[in-house]
């Protein structure tokens, strides 16, 4: 099978070799350099131009790697992320930091999804995603608590006037099948889009051995666990734009989410025990005004309110759960039954203005109040936890010559638990032509959340767990330092990133002796062993970032990407009783991902694009339960644009994921390098349907043979 792979691979290189006969007659990609960035200031800037370094992922190579999934799109694409999948969400890192530290935006607002500590990124939808800006390093001076690893802001695509329909259904192997529906509508000065969302597979078993140490040394080769387990989600999400005026408009948008994730029953299987499906439930509603002047001043309003909300249905009889008097902790629960584990709210209000100065000075001021609210009946200590924050931050751009750019921050945070806390950053840019250095400090600033401060979760599981929260809990806190330099000409883009990044006060469960957790807890559950949040670690990631892209020619691209990562963190040995030094868990020394993507339009009505991507790890290291292994994976995808009219574009992606077909059939309950199930395949077709007024079309169709005419 491996020699098959093999000699599928060879092909693959042949075509795209073969390719560049023919790359003459046309280009690949634009040029990425026009690209308008926002994240790393809050204001827009070209991407050759932006004071603080910015990773983009394009419209064009987006659609070129079709990816099925934000984690797939990011982990092939970039080579600082890492992701261990699992029920609970997307166990994510960015340059060695986990969920926790890593802020994901969507158009500039938080998303919001707190699934036991992870990221439900099923909540965005690939297929409505124009481009993804991502800034490193600590980013809290301008977005406030949890940017301490970065900043990923997912910017989507707007609709555009008239009439617009869009459908995008994909196919692939394990009952994969992503649905997205778009419709826009305009009447007037009024714009409506609304996007449902259907996403579904049946999941996959990469092996059925669980490993002995973990359940009492038995040989189990017969396990139904499965490595992702099958899960459907669906999304219906609304938007009304209002243009008041020009460069003036109002909105209102809301959101519905839902996701199953159905456990096997069987053999072995966690459903013996634990008798339970896990569903999700999202809700958000937001409105908000912007007015962008002629004279470059802008402000913004905008209110959202979120909630997430966790519960287990369960599949059959359950006498798992710990016998107590709280009519709360039931001792059974029957098949049908359901039982809330976490509701989560917030509501955020946000003012924002950007005012130019003299002595070419750029201003940005606002104001953030954010409101937090936590029901979790079996998990918390009180019947509800809340918290709020309010913050005033300023940041001035100031260019005093045309190649230096000096930008600097300052966040006041008020927080009803902890007071006040000041967060800065300064960063500098010189712009030598071709030639682009710039170096950066700023802060990270985190604040313990609810759950953290308020958790009382109990768990019988060969012995009964006791969880708590710790109301003494103090801020995390950061130090992040970066000088990088870029050399950018119109084919070639060569950047390199050192960082180092130190966070303090880290927040962790540990084991602490029985005799300091509550007495009424202790004769009730008489517990094994009693874990609480504190503030007991403190680590540092360091590591140098390279990213080579090269247009080779107007139709062939090649790029590379590489992360040499140092990550340790200071933990509790609970044996010992003191600090020790460790790799932190899940994080490899060496990632990498290269890329070599060619198109051709062989008519007005035909493109084909051909990509072939390539990612590899070495070890993920862990601290128990051994290590993940080194692993690299090839994926070769086409895309194939067939035409377009005045009024309907359509187009088909086909594709190949891990062509060499290689499987971690590493045990149950042991450290995963990838989940992948092996060599895959997908299909997917793409239509669009717009139709607008005769000049929104004309302004269209000009586009698009502008991009033809510089492609030939």
């Amino acid at each position: 099978m491996e020699k098959l792979m093999i000699r599928r691979l060879g092909l693959a290189f042949s075509l795209a070799l073969s390719a560049t006969n023919m790359m003459a007659q046309q280009t690949l990609v634009g040029d990425s350099l026009q690209e308008v960035v926002v994240t790393g200031t809050g204001t827009q800037h070209l991407l050759r131009k932006a004071p603080v370094q910015t990773e983009v992922i394009t419209h064009r190579e987006l659609e070129q790697y079709a990816g099925r999934s934000i984690e797939e799109i990011l982990g092939g694409l970039s080579a600082s992320f890492a992701f261990s999948e699992d029920d609970m969400g997307s166990q994510m890192q960015m340059n060695g930091l986990g969920n926790s530290y890593i802020l994901i935006l969507v158009d500039g607002k938080r998303m919001h999804g707190d699934n036991g500590g992870q990221n439900d990124l099923g909540l965005i939808d690939p297929a409505r995603i124009d481009h993804i800006e991502i800034v490193k390093g600590a980013a809290s001076a301008l977005y406030g608590s949890d940017a301490i690893a970065g900043v990923i802001n997912i910017i989507t695509r707007k609709p555009q006037r008239g009439l617009q329909i869009d459908n995008e259904t994909r196919g692939g192997s394990y009952g994969d099948l992503r649905q997205h529906n778009g419709i826009g509508v305009t009447i007037g000065p009024l714009q409506s889009y609304t996007n449902l969302h259907y996403r579904r597979t049946d999941g996959w078993q990469n092996t059925a051995t669980e490993d002995p140490t973990q359940i009492g040394g038995r040989i189990i080769n017969d396990s139904k666990n499965k490595t992702v387990n099958k899960n459907q989600l669906w999304q219906l999400s609304e938007r009304l734009s209002l243009h008041l005026q020009e460069g003036m408009e109002a909105y209102a948008e809301g959101m519905l989410y839902h996701k199953r994730i159905y456990r096997p029953n069987g053999k072995y299987s966690f459903a013996d025990v634990h008798g339970y499906d896990l569903s999700y439930d999202d809700n958000a509603l937001a409105a908000g005004w912007q007015w962008q002047m002629p004279q470059g001043m802008l402000f913004t309003a905008d209110v959202t309110w979120n909630r997430h909300a966790y519960y287990y249905d369960y599949t059959s009889e359950n006498g798992w759960i710990v016998e107590g008097e709280d009519p709360a902790h039931p001792l059974i629960y029957f098949q049908g039954d359901r039982a809330l584990q976490a509701d989560q709210r917030r509501a955020m209000a946000q003012l924002k203005a950007v005012l130019p100065l003299p002595a070419h000075q750029r201003l940005s001021v606002g104001y953030d109040y954010r409101y937090d609210w936590l029901k979790a009946p079996l998990r918390i200590d009180e019947e509800r936890a809340t918290d709020w924050t309010q913050a005033l931050y300023a940041q001035d751009e100031w260019n005093p010559t045309e190649r230096l750019n000096v930008t600097a921050g300052l966040r006041l945070d008020d927080n009803k638990q902890f007071g006040l806390h000041l967060t800065p950053k300064v960063s500098a840019m010189y712009n030598l032509g071709h030639f682009i250095l710039r170096a950066s400090w700023a802060q990270g600033f985190k604040s313990p959340t609810p759950k953290e401060q308020h958790y009382r979760y109990v768990r019988d599981m060969g012995g009964v767990r006791l969880y708590l929260g710790n109301t003494g809990l103090k801020p995390q806190t950061s130090n992040y330092f970066s000088l990088s330099g870029e050399y950018r000409t119109g084919k070639v883009s060569i950047s390199l990133t050192g960082y180092y990044n130190k966070v303090e006060k880290m927040i962790n469960l540990v084991t602490i002796p029985a005799t300091q957790a509550p007495g009424d807890l202790i004769l009730q559950y008489q517990p094994a062993f009693v874990r609480q949040y504190q503030n007991l670690e403190d680590a540092y990631t360091a590591g140098l970032d390279l990213s080579v892209k090269w247009n080779v020619t107007p139709a062939l691209s090649i790029g590379a990407n590489y992360s040499l990562l140092d990550a340790v963190g200071n933990v509790n040995d609970e044996e010992l009783g003191q600090m020790r030094r460790i790799t932190i868990d899940g994080t490899a020394h060496h990632k990498g991902s290269l890329y070599a993507t060619w198109q051709h339009r062989f008519s007005r009505d035909y493109r084909l694009g051909i990509g072939l991507y390539g990612r590899a790890s070495s070890t993920r290291h862990y601290e128990n339960y051994g290590n993940g292994k080194a692993y690299h994976l090839w994926r070769l995808s086409t895309t194939h644009d067939l035409g377009h009219s005045k009024k309907l574009t359509w187009r088909a992606e086909l594709g190949i994921d891990n062509l060499l077909n290689y499987v971690d059939r590493t045990p149950h309950l042991r450290h995963l390098g990838t989940t992948t199930p092996g060599t895959t395949i997908y299909a997917s077709l793409v239509l669009r349907f717009n139709h607008g007024n005769k000049a929104n079309y004309n302004k269209h169709y000009s586009t698009i043979k502008q991009n033809h005419n510089e492609e030939d």
